[in-house]
């Protein structure tokens, strides 16, 4: 530790420390453009000068070390000041700089109300300005359809280029020119590529970067603000999402280091336009091969009189990936009191049995803890598509270097190198002695990450298993490190399976009630990626008018993720709780009270009554469900236990399980600028495989 004093006060502070970090942990405060904490650092806004004693000028703080001071000759530790005369003026001038071609947008900027710029030229700026020459004009560039740009304002902090190179890895910005010419621009003028783009609008500290969806929609004082959990993965990212009257405006990260840092991706941040269009705000019923408005009476009584003339054994129920705990409980409460074995929330087919282990089903190594790891094998997993703020973390594990990955699956650029092994199971079950596979046998902390696309094939378990016999073999089972890992891809799959939302003794699973003849009435909360059969009457609960609703014979209007309260287990396992921030339109109503509704019109009345009773009839009967924020960590035997399942792999190759990473939900299905998104996406393919 070294001894520095600021403005006065003497503390004792890490020699890596630069002195920004040294003078905030005095509780100095210090103004910043270009200087984030998790980016390399750029040194050219200059805001963040202070007054080092004994050096003749000002020093850019986020600049410079604490062990790249010069020491007194006598000894004493070094003085910072942040609050003299001459850090004053400094500011002042380079405040005054900045301000000399910015333009006098605020009234109409989207930034207005959340603005650095604004907030530190009150704070550190003067009123008034000594340049009398015309402002410069720079022309807005078109880098896609989700952020917008007006590049006058911009102050050249290179946040933006820094992200894009570092975090997200697609180098789609930069800087061209040199002094008063230089503009940052794609180049090109083409649409960004990666997943992760919308977090430039966080990081612009002007309003050169902004939402372009939300352009002109809403002011930041006129809306409510509220802390909940994305589902549009199974990361479960913490989001504010942004309501005005019933309507939600926007979604916005929050910090959480543990899960998401403070980054989130385009699905999550855009597909609010989605929470809008084609929503179900009132019951129907098919009639005639036609859907016709009805009562929530009505449409209780039709599914009253499906469920009286059918044999249980035909009865069954399947969760969709968006599907909160508390709904899935409480249709699994009314399932078994109905005496129906068949209902499952694994709709992709997925191979996973809640027998077989918590450990069996869950991301072990847990987000943060891919940071700790020293090698990496992908098996039938794009995680750039399946969960972009995981591979962000991965990508920044990979940049620290000594981390070897390899992959076994199809190709796919996935923003950092790897070795790649080989398409199928095959490769996995004959890993040999390769120079990469030794590299994970010499690992100390080696991960083996299973996607949720190589669990949803018909020789699933087989794939886990010698997923798990790898993990075992390359040391991943130790006692103090669990590397065996399953990316989940649906946000409800690790609650479900949690509460065993699988078929009981004597049940079908998903893929087999989607079949002809073998169900004759069939509940859908929510499902919409699976396809039943003809012949069944289905029952759909949800909020949008997608394929579940297309199929079905009565439908029942549900409440999307921010319109209900709900508890979600992220893929390693931690407990989530998504807040209400606004309402579900019409006759709409929260999934659960729907299902209580549901029970009392089949005779089968379910024992609560509101929210809390039903939670505390879940918490009661799974109590890791209550603690909110915690990873339940999973028995390491359960990996013997499931490597030694065995079976015989196919030869097929390896396919992550999502094709198109936007249109993955029918909330995102439902999003213009989703589908707009996923057509770029689709004819930047093309032109690359062409």
């Amino acid at each position: 530790m070294t001894k520095v004093i600021v403005d006065g006060k003497e503390i004792d502070v890490p020699p890596e420390y630069t002195l920004l970090q040294a003078c905030e942990a005095a509780g100095a405060e210090i103004p910043r453009f270009c200087f984030h904490e998790r980016l390399s650092i750029a040194g050219n806004c200059r805001m963040c000068l202070i007054e080092v004693v004994g050096m003749p000028k000002p020093q850019a703080s986020c600049a410079m070390g604490i062990k790249d001071l010069p020491p007194n000759k006598d000894g004493s530790p070094k003085i910072l000041n942040t609050r003299t005369p001459l850090v004053k003026k400094a500011r002042e001038g380079v405040m005054e700089f900045l301000l000399i071609n910015h333009p006098l947008d605020c009234p109409i900027c989207d930034q207005g109300g959340e603005c650095d710029l604004q907030d530190q030229a009150m704070a550190y700026g003067v009123d008034s300005t000594r340049y009398q020459e015309n402002k410069r004009a720079v022309e807005d560039k078109y880098i896609g359809p989700l952020v917008k740009t007006v590049m006058n304002r911009c102050i050249h902090c290179t946040r933006c280029v820094r992200f894009t190179t570092e975090v997200a890895g697609v180098s789609e910005l930069g800087a061209i020119g040199r002094g008063e010419d230089m503009e940052i621009t794609t180049y090109l003028e083409k649409a960004m590529t990666s997943e992760l783009q919308g977090n430039v609008v966080d990081l612009c500290p002007v309003g050169a970067l902004t939402n372009k969806p939300y352009a002109f929609i809403a002011r930041p004082w006129e809306m409510n603000k509220t802390e909940s959990i994305d589902v549009m993965d199974a990361v479960g990212s913490a989001i504010r999402i942004d309501t005005r009257g019933r309507e939600v405006m926007r979604i916005l990260p929050r910090v959480n280091d543990l899960v998401n840092e403070e980054w989130i991706s385009d699905k999550t941040r855009y597909v609010v336009d989605g929470l809008r269009a084609q929503r179900l705000d009132q019951p129907y019923i098919r009639e005639n091969g036609k859907l016709r408005e009805a009562s929530w009476r009505d449409a209780f009584g039709a599914i009253a009189t499906a469920v009286g003339k059918t044999e249980k054994k035909y009865v069954g129920a399947i969760a969709g990936d968006l599907a909160a705990v508390e709904e899935m409980y409480a249709l699994k409460e009314l399932m078994s009191r109905l005496g129906v074995v068949s209902y499952d929330c694994r709709q992709d087919g997925a191979a996973i049995d809640p027998a077989w282990g918590r450990g069996s089903y869950i991301f072990n190594a847990t987000l943060a803890g891919i940071e700790k790891a020293d090698a990496l094998l992908l098996i039938g997993t794009n995680p750039r598509r399946e969960a972009p703020v995981l591979n962000a973390r991965i990508r920044k594990r990979w940049r620290q270097g000594n981390f070897p990955i390899g992959m076994i699956g199809e190709r796919a650029d996935l923003t950092y190198n790897y070795e790649y092994l080989g398409a199928g199971a095959e490769t996995l079950a004959g890993l040999g002695n390769s120079k990469f596979v030794q590299a994970l046998k010499d690992a100390k902390n080696p991960l083996v990450m299973l996607g949720a696309g190589a669990l949803a094939r018909k020789d699933g378990a087989a794939i886990a298993s010698l997923a798990a016999k790898a993990a075992l073999e390359l040391g991943g089972g130790k006692a103090d490190w669990n590397g065996f890992s399953v990316l989940q891809s649906a946000a409800s799959r690790v609650g479900g399976l949690d509460i065993g939302f699988v078929p009981a003794a004597g049940g079908i699973t998903a893929t087999q009630m989607a079949q002809p003849n073998n169900m004759k009435v069939l509940f859908l909360l929510g499902a919409d990626e699976i396809e039943i059969a003809p012949g069944a009457f289905v029952v759909y609960i949800g909020t949008h008018g997608d394929r579940g609703a297309h199929r079905a014979d009565v439908i029942l209007p549900g409440a999307a993720y921010p319109e209900k309260s709900g508890l979600y287990v992220n893929t390693e396992g931690r407990v989530q709780l998504a807040n209400r921030a606004a309402f579900p339109p019409g006759d709409a109503r929260e999934d659960w009270a729907i299902i209580r509704a549901l029970s009392d019109a089949l005779g089968q009345k379910l024992p609560f009554d509101s929210l809390t009773a039903l939670r505390q009839q879940l918490f009661k009967t799974y109590p890791h469900l209550a603690a909110l924020d915690q990873i339940e960590s999973a028995d390491a035997g359960v990996i013997k236990k499931l490597a030694g399942l065995g079976g015989a792999p196919d030869k097929a190759p390896l396919y992550s399980g999502i094709s198109d990473f936007y249109l993955t939900n029918p909330i995102a299905r439902a999003s213009a600028v989703m589908g707009e998104c996923s057509a770029l996406a689709a004819g930047a393919n093309r032109t690359a495989a062409e």
